[in-house]
């Protein structure tokens, strides 16, 4: 019997608005609207996109002894990241690992003074709420009643601060709890689409009508999850499940820099989490394979999968994409893969399609230059 899939608090705004609902991690999500992914994906670029990532998780860690202390040494067993230093106020980037040093999921976590606000993918919420409730120092409780928005793109400042107007006033990777005609807000601003923006979790009884505050704004379009996609591989952004999983560590994923100083070996706090050892030595000594950029030749997208190899007949793979689309900012297809990483940058490669063996270039990421606000 298939699973019933569970529903965000604006699946009738998004049939409204025209939207293609698709399976989405257990989920009933919009994958497009009328205008369709390439429409959505210049729209958030140019001027805002509204995203409902209310499948994502949203989870606090409570220190049961009322020291923030005591939880963020208890998250650090679990997530190779400075947690103990982030200050009031501000959220960082983080991963959870198991014992073979891959990645269980990445997260983002805030300090909210006397408490840590986690976010999760919809997929491992389940397994990563399950996994921090063996930190028993803390209290883990799942949020239930509230959804969460992600407004993005040059105009979502001025769009939100018309009706949030503190929002303004916030920096890249600020977290702050807001005001809303009487309903408290919690802002982040973030995002995965390499544009300045918010994350907002509401109440679920004010999500549809904040919603609709927003989507009045004339700028704002709501996009679905195919141009998401596209803007965070534009971005660079790995994806839970195709760039990174369980059998990649942290370097392998390209994802090193999510590990602090103070974490790595020679650290204060080096060490601790699973598979530090191997997580840690890796770094040390440098990954064999990383992900990298990749840019076909011509206009047609090589997917994940997809076998790359060194040379235009015979061989091996030596690698294979782990995230390709067309890129509608860049102009072209774009692609990730885990590849050698002493090949330079400007090497040309082979990914084969259907046979055929086509040339790509390895490319920097990301492909696109963010525009965070600093």
């Amino acid at each position: 019997m298939a699973e019933e899939l569970r529903r965000t608090g604006l699946y009738d705004l998004h049939v409204t608005h025209g939207a293609r609902m698709v399976p989405f991690a257990g989920w009933e999500m919009p994958v497009q609207y009328a205008t369709g992914v390439m429409a959505e994906h210049l729209h958030t670029r140019a001027h805002a996109g509204l995203f409902d990532v209310g499948h994502m998780g949203q989870v606090l860690v409570t220190p049961r002894d009322g020291r923030l202390e005591t939880a963020a040494l208890a998250l650090e067993r679990l997530i190779p990241a400075d947690v103990l230093g982030l200050p009031q106020g501000r959220q960082r980037y983080g991963l959870f690992t198991n014992p073979d040093g891959g990645i269980l999921d990445d997260l983002m976590f805030a300090n909210r003074g006397d408490h840590y606000l986690l976010v999760v993918n919809a997929a491992c919420a389940d397994q990563d709420i399950a996994h921090l409730k063996t930190l028993d120092e803390v209290v883990v409780t799942p949020v239930t009643d509230r959804g969460l928005l992600a407004l993005q793109g040059p105009d979502a400042v001025q769009v939100l601060a018309r009706i949030v107007p503190e929002a303004a006033a916030m920096r890249f990777m600020d977290s702050r709890i807001l005001d809303w005609q009487g309903t408290e807000l919690w802002i982040s601003r973030s995002g995965y689409t390499g544009e300045d923006g918010f994350e907002i979790s509401v109440p679920d009884v004010q999500l549809v009508a904040f919603a609709k505050a927003l989507l009045a704004e004339d700028t704002v379009a709501p996009i679905g999850l195919g141009a998401r996609d596209s803007l965070r591989l534009e971005a660079g952004m790995p994806l839970y499940g195709h760039d990174m999983d369980a059998g990649v560590t942290p370097a392998a994923a390209g994802l090193g820099w999510a590990i602090q100083k103070l974490r790595r070996h020679g650290g204060d706090r080096a060490g601790g989490f699973p598979g530090a050892e191997i997580v840690l030595e890796e770094m040390d000594r440098g990954a064999a394979q990383t992900r990298r950029g990749l840019r076909p030749e011509g206009r047609a997208p090589i997917r994940e999968g997809v076998p790359i190899f060194a040379d235009a007949e015979g061989g091996t793979p030596i690698g294979e994409v782990s995230s390709g689309g067309f890129g509608p900012s860049v102009g072209g297809p774009v692609a990730m893969a885990r590849i050698p990483t002493d090949i330079p940058d400007g090497t040309t490669l082979y990914a084969e399609l259907r046979g055929k063996r086509l040339p790509v270039t390895v490319t920097p990421l990301p492909f696109i230059t963010p525009s965070y606000k600093r």
